[in-house]
């Protein structure tokens, strides 16, 4: 009997060892997804924490658990990252950045961008803008960050001239 109940010990280790590395696996899908998709504004808790398998509560705790972190200050993280990237490096308006990077809201942007870095995201600019290459053409920028969107009445051609 002795020899089955270390069995069962060393099988119950086996199994909490795969449990736990499996959900790091569906925290890392998860995670992804929102590195993949940070600019985007819609992306929201639920469709996130579907990628895990999780319902949204108990995926903000086992991600906060996992990373340190809740998903979202993580998204807000990546965004603000990403934003400081394009002040530092693109001829943007601090708005276009802000929509840019996945904030509907220039406010919110201002403040979270603020209480990330100690300051505004126009000081940041002014900060460490000259410090190297010439900024990018806000066109450019725009074009390579998807910031350029068909609007509702856009046609696949140009100005239909050479029908």
């Amino acid at each position: 009997m002795e020899l089955g109940g270390r069995w069962f010990a060393v099988l119950s280790v086996v199994r909490v060892t795969i449990d736990a590395v499996d959900k790091m696996r569906q925290l890392r899908i998860a995670k992804d997804a929102m590195d993949r998709d940070w600019a985007d504004p819609g992306l929201d808790l639920d469709a996130v924490a579907a990628h895990a398998g999780y319902s949204r509560y108990h995926f903000i705790r086992a991600f906060k658990a996992a990373y340190g972190e809740t998903p979202g200050q993580y998204l807000t993280h990546r965004r603000i990252e990403r934003a400081e990237d394009l002040l530092r490096t693109a001829n943007l308006t601090v708005t276009e950045i802000c929509h840019l990077v996945g904030f509907s809201s220039l406010g919110t942007f201002s403040a979270r961008f603020k209480s990330w870095t100690g300051l505004t995201p126009s000081e940041y600019r002014a900060k460490h803008v000259g410090r190297g290459a010439a900024l990018i053409p806000g066109c450019y920028a725009m074009l390579w960050a998807g910031g350029f969107r068909p609007g509702a009445g856009a046609r696949d051609s140009n100005s239909g001239e050479a029908r």
